[in-house]
């Protein structure tokens, strides 16, 4: 038995068979080479205990032999969701060993996505923890069983019942006689998340070759060798913690894996101290914590050498500051779980490596720039990214309506990227056309949020919107129009919490207004939400500014003439040019002539840039 998924068309697959691309090697071939010529070696470390080469595939064999024992086999799915621990990865090849297909979920997501995927791919089996509050008791494996969608075997970390305790099974030495069946190297390995703009996560089937040569050709393009030193601090779930080069690429490197609870630099400093990590791989949000924290812990940074930024674009002012205040070398990598990862090269100039987010990692990466229409972009000119290749996946799960709207008739895939080609053909993102906000690298999909907010009894509209961010990038404001006048935003996200969504999909500011403005054909005008909050962000922008310069206190009646209150001519045009690189045209003379915060907000409102 098979899982269902699109393949790539025949020609296709023989090119990249041809090309060496795809060597028709199972991923468990990444892990097996180690144990055989290096088996000491330590392979993962997760705080005090260390697994080598050769532990990490014997207790992996343990597992598959156990699960094979259980009925478990090719064309099976399973649905996971651990935390950064050794035995995500211990699962991850036992799986993989045995053909059955993982759906990794990510340790934030709740009851509410956790459901969605069961339905979506009806899982034989299900690894979990005890400590995850979803887990904490059997109620929603009680709703599985209710919904037809119970899995024939349940495992859990912290269970106390050895016939569904994680660890015995691990533990229990496998039948030395036991031959493994892996999934075929063209047909599916694992399933990865979509960022999700049309509501819940899509999957992405993702097969032994594309993902194998994913993590190959990534390791070779950053460098890694057995002396590599991997701080995994972003979830291991992630597709770039998995597979740019990530953990796999580690394995196939010959190098080590070291496991961080988070990304918070008071946790990874000191573990890149002791372990005397030289990789590491951030998004920007967290990042920007690290360059906070860097000046006072640079002794605790001595062997780090290299750092991979990734999930979200990444403003060249910080990236400028990586090398002095972190002191290694930086990559930008730009990618996605449906394949295409864009990589800045070690070679590559300054300039390049701070402004782009690099080329594609394969010759075999195809990739065009249109307009609207489909037509090609000008070189440099921003347009919509298309992409096909030899690890870049050929439709969603099940999704007919979502493939027919994501490829075109070449097979391109459409990932709702902005982008531009640069001179020297890197690409530069610039934007996105996907209804999704981008939280310091966690992807929220604007839809899934709304039809949840609207759930509400009080609520008739709810519209969903990004708002810019200097730790995270962007943030989510929520607009919801209420007949309750004594609704409140307190009680919004309580409501959404109760429904069981991950923590990071809340939103980050909810604005109670009277009305939703919509467009001509009746749709949620998300164009004027973002003027609304962009100008009351420079609203509140003005006021604070003016307070700073004539250092008073926070009180300041927006009818009472600024001159009274100390404003002087010089501030007045630094108020103006500050608002120039702002993006609102407003002359020096406008603001002399009608000194008041009352007058000024009407007059930035009226030349506010639209977002």
């Amino acid at each position: 038995m098979t899982i269902e998924f699109t393949h790539w068309p025949l020609d296709r697959a023989q090119s990249y068979r041809e090309k060496g691309y795809w060597i028709d090697q199972p991923l468990t071939q990444l892990l097996h080479t180690g144990s055989q010529s290096h088996p000491q070696s330590s392979a993962v470390i997760c705080g005090e205990r260390r697994f080598s080469y050769g532990e990490l595939d014997q207790l992996s064999s343990n597992l598959a032999s156990r699960l094979a024992a259980s009925g478990l086999g090719t064309g099976d799915t399973a649905l996971v969701q651990l935390p950064n621990i050794a035995e995500f990865y211990i699962v991850l090849f036992a799986l993989f060993k045995v053909g059955v297909a993982p759906l990794n979920a990510l340790y934030s997501h709740r009851k509410l996505e956790l459901k969605s995927y069961a339905k979506q791919i009806t899982p034989k089996l299900l690894i979990a923890s005890r400590e995850h509050e979803v887990f904490h008791d059997d109620g929603y494996l009680d709703d599985l069983k209710e919904t037809g969608a119970s899995p024939q075997v349940t495992l859990l970390l912290g269970e106390l019942r050895d016939e569904n305790n994680l660890m015995a099974w691990i533990e229990t030495p496998a039948d030395t006689q036991a031959a493994f069946s892996p999934s075929a190297p063209d047909e599916v390995a694992l399933f990865q998340l979509s960022g999700g703009s049309t509501g819940t996560p899509k999957l992405i089937p993702r097969t032994h070759n594309d993902y194998h040569y994913n993590a190959r050709a990534s390791a070779d393009i950053c460098g890694l060798t057995a002396q590599t030193r991997f701080l995994c601090a972003l979830p291991a779930a992630h597709n770039f913690l998995l597979s740019s080069p990530g953990a796999l690429g580690v394995l196939y490197a010959g190098g080590t894996i070291i496991m961080a609870p988070n990304p918070e630099p008071q946790t990874c400093f000191s573990m890149i101290q002791r372990h005397e990590v030289n990789t590491v791989a951030l998004v920007p949000s967290a990042v920007a914590l690290w360059l906070q924290a860097a000046p006072n812990c640079r002794d605790q940074l001595q062997s780090l050498e290299f750092l991979q930024v990734g999930g979200a674009v990444f403003a060249d002012s910080l990236a400028r500051q990586v090398p002095s205040l972190l002191g290694c070398k930086l990559q930008q990598v730009f990618g996605m779980a449906e394949g295409l990862i864009n990589y800045t090269r070690l070679g590559d100039t300054a300039e390049q490596i701070f402004t782009t987010q690099g080329r594609p990692i394969s010759p075999g990466d195809e990739i065009k720039i249109v307009d609207e229409h489909g037509n090609p972009v000008a070189n440099g000119e921003p347009g919509l990214l298309a992409t096909r290749g030899p690890y870049t996946f050929c439709g969603y799960y099940k999704s007919p309506e979502q493939n027919a709207q994501a490829f075109d008739a070449e097979g391109y895939y459409y990932s709702g990227d902005l982008v531009q080609m640069t001179p020297t053909g890197d690409l530069r993102v610039v934007g996105r056309v996907k209804d999704q906000i981008n939280r310091g690298g966690e992807k929220v999909a604007s839809e899934e949020i709304e039809n949840l907010i609207v759930l509400h009894p009080d609520v008739t509209h709810a519209g969903l919107v990004a708002m810019p961010d200097d730790r995270l990038g962007e943030k989510s404001c929520a607009f919801v129009v209420s007949q309750n006048l004594k609704l409140t935003p307190p009680a919004l996200r309580r409501h959404l919490m109760e429904l069981g969504i991950a923590e990071y999909k809340l939103p980050d500011r909810i604005r109670l207004i009277e009305t939703m403005p919509l467009t001509a054909v009746g749709k949620i005008d998300k164009k004027q939400l973002r003027r609304l909050l962009a100008a009351e962000t420079t609203r509140t922008w003005l006021q604070t500014r003016v307070l700073q310069l004539i250092e008073e206190g926070e009180e300041l009646d927006p009818e009472e003439n600024l001159i009274f209150y100390g404003l002087d001519s010089l501030q007045v045009m630094k108020l103006a040019a500050e608002l120039k690189e702002r993006g609102i045209a407003v002359s020096f003379e406008e603001l002399a002539n009608s000194p008041t915060l009352a007058s000024w907000w009407t007059l930035v409102d009226a030349r506010q840039k639209l977002v």
